[in-house]
Parts: structure tokens; sequence; C-alpha cells
């Protein structure tokens, strides 16, 4: 016995027969209650007053899972009505054909199209699209604009049986092998999003799924976002009703804040960022510019400061606006102009630069010894980092104060 629910989804209240019941599972010799499958949650419920928690199909029949608290209720052979939500039944109806239009937009947008999967949950709806075409930004927005104006068109949907073979030789229907239900038998169900103001049939794909009669009754869908779940694979999710309508309204009220802030109109703000990206890189250039000044200046003082130690001339010193590898740079540019040793700090940083005598990592050694911290390095160049000090404590050490 299988379900009425996908040929009849507008039926919410039936009358049944309780055919048994094993616990809390109980199969009715009528139900328009709709299995778990094909991406599609189960419906929820009420049969004799008792929850429904789970419906599932298996071994031929739907199997109706009761609440553990309402199990009782429910007596082999009574005749019970069986109350579907209908809120929930309408959600899933619409967000189930909104995934036909969304792919039915994919035929129009994205190449070497292929069906790679399909869910509803209560915040979103997925569909998976297997295609050579890089879905960006822009694609998202061309598919919303073409899901949304296939909803203002009225599109007819209907649902039909077709012989397994003729519908598998249609190049028009899609399938998905994965999780679409009876693709195997002498038939196979498929569901047609029709034609809007004398244009071309917008969709058709096999489908077990309950669905709307028309495009209209989807109201508003609104791309949420895309992900990639797999090789070749590229998901595209999206809100229909209250999820949908509050991400657009959150979507207007944000790009209405920002214009405001910036002194701009929402369809002027691409022009505004990329002005003050522009701005910004300009000036986090000049900022690295006068950093690179300011480092040569403090260079510039620390060789006045130099000291012999062993024979050899150190430059030692602390040089802000410079990163490990920055201190790194600088200290083996020093070496070899009147300079054998240079030890450069900033912050837990440091960096030695030698002709190899003595060699930098005993250098930075000693630091770390004294100091805590780590690091390593070649003979000639080493760096330290995590230092316990004070820049001015470290480099009084190096200068054998």
């Amino acid at each position: 016995m299988s379900s009425h629910a996908a040929r009849d989804p507008y039926t919410t209240r039936f009358e049944a027969t309780v055919a048994s019941r094993d616990g809390r599972e109980v199969v009715l010799d009528s139900t328009y209650f709709y299995p778990e499958g094909g991406g599609q949650p189960a419906d929820r419920g009420t049969i004799a007053g008792a929850r429904v928690v789970d419906v599932q199909q298996r071994d031929g029949e739907v199997v109706h899972t009761l609440a553990e608290d309402d199990a009782g209720a429910v007596e082999q052979g009574a005749t019970v009505e069986g109350v579907v939500d209908e809120a929930f039944r309408t959600y899933c109806m619409r967000a189930h054909t909104a995934s036909h239009v969304l792919y039915g937009a994919g035929r129009r947008l994205l190449s070497d199209l292929g069906y790679g999967g399909f869910g509803i949950t209560e915040g979103k709806v997925r569909v998976d699209f297997s295609t050579t075409t890089d879905i960006d930004d822009g694609t998202l927005v061309d598919l919303e604009r073409l899901v949304n104006r296939a909803v203002w068109e009225s599109r007819p949907v209907t649902w039909e049986e077709r012989p397994r073979e003729e519908a598998l030789s249609d190049e028009a229907v899609a399938f998905n092998t994965k999780t679409e239900e009876g693709i195997a038998g002498d038939t196979v169900r498929i569901v047609t999003v029709g034609r809007g103001n004398g244009n071309e049939v917008w969709d058709a794909a096999a489908c077990g799924g309950t669905h709307v009669s028309n495009t209209r009754e989807l109201g508003p869908v609104t791309v949420l976002g895309r992900s990639n779940p797999g090789e070749g694979l590229t998901r595209v999710e999206f809100g229909v009703g209250e999820a949908g309508i509050e991400r657009r309204a959150a979507e207007k009220r944000a790009a209405l804040d920002a214009a405001r802030t910036l002194g701009t109109n929402v369809t002027d703000l691409p022009a505004e960022a990329d002005r003050l990206r522009e701005e910004r890189d300009a000036l986090a250039a000049d900022r690295a510019d006068l950093r690179e000044r300011l480092v040569d200046v403090r260079i510039a003082d620390l060789r006045e400061e130099t000291v012999e130690r062993d024979g050899r001339t150190w430059l030692v010193g602390d040089v802000e606006g410079l990163d490990a590898n920055g201190l790194a740079d600088r200290a083996q540019a020093l070496v070899g102009d009147g300079v054998d040793v240079a030890a450069l700090v900033n912050g837990s940083s440091l960096a030695v630069a030698t002709g190899g005598d003595p060699e930098a990592g005993d250098v930075v050694d000693a630091v770390t010894d004294e100091f805590g911290g780590g690091g390593g390095g070649s003979p000639t160049v080493a760096q330290g980092g995590g230092l316990g000090a004070e820049n001015e404590t470290v480099v009084a050490f190096l200068r054998g104060e």
C-alpha cells in the first residue's frame, strides 16, 4: 500500500482503518501521509489524535511512527481520522516545486547540466548541480531572477505516470537515480512545470514528491548561497516562505544602511565600494612607504650606535614596523657593509644575520636561553620568537651591556 499524498497533495484529512500495529508503528489501509523519500521529509500530523513523528515506506507498506506518549490511543481494526499538518505539507509542496523551478532556471543558464541531489529542511532547501559553469554571485542572482519570473508567470504544475523506457529516453526529463524512487518500475512519475505566457515548458523531472498545482503558489524564492558538497557538484541553497522573506528583508535593510552610511543609493553601492577600495589601497601603499622610510631612519640611527664585541662589529637595536620576515631581510641586508653581526628586535621577535662567525643560530640560542622562546636558522641568518623580555632588555643583552 502506497501513500496517496503525491497524487492528491491538497488532501490533509482522511479516514482509514488501522490495518496493523506493532508498538508505536501503525499501518493504515489507506493514507495521505507522505513517507520520507527523494529528499523530502516525512509529513507530520496525527492519527486518532496521536502524534505522528515519522513516516517511512518499508516492504511495500507506509509505516507511521507515533509519539511514545500517544501510541496507546490507536487500536488495530479501529476506524481513525488522519490529519496531516497542513502548514508543513504546504511548505514541503512549495519547497519541492521551487527546486524544480530552480533546476529549470539552471537549464537556461548552466552548461553540461546534471542533477546531483535535493533536500528540504525547515530553514532552507538545496539543489545540487553538476555543471561546467562556474556558479558565481552573478549566476546566483540570475538564477533567483529566473525562478521568480517563473513564479510570476503562474505556470501550471502537473504530474503523470509515463512508461519507464519512454521517460528514460526523453532528454527533456531530468533524472536523479540516487534519490528518486520508482524508476525501476514499469512506469515513472513525471512532474512538469508547464508553459507560461505562451512560453516553452519550464522543466520536467522524475519525482515522487508532493507539489503545488501552479508556480504562483510558491511566493517569493530567495537564493541563500552556494557551496561545494563534492567533486563536480555545486550546491545552491534557497528559501521559500518565511526564511526567504526574512533573508530578502535583511539584505535590503543592510544595503540601505550601507548606502545611507556612504551617502549614496543602493544601485550606486558597487561604484562606491570600488572607489573606497582604490582609496584604501592607495592609503595602504602610502602607509607602507612611510613605514619603510621610518625603518630606514631607524637603521641609519643604529649605524651610529654599533658596538664592538669579540673583534666583531655588532649593529643591534629595536625596529618597529617590521614582522619577523621583515626583520630577517633587513638584518641580512646590513651585514657586510662595516657590520659583522646585525641583530634586530621587534616585540617578541628577533632576527640575526652574520657573516658566519659567530653563527647566527648560536646568537639566537643565547638569547632564547636567557629570555625564553625558541628559534633557529642557518649559520648566516636565524630567527627567534616568543621572547619573554622587553625590547630594551634584549637589546642590552645583545650589546653586551
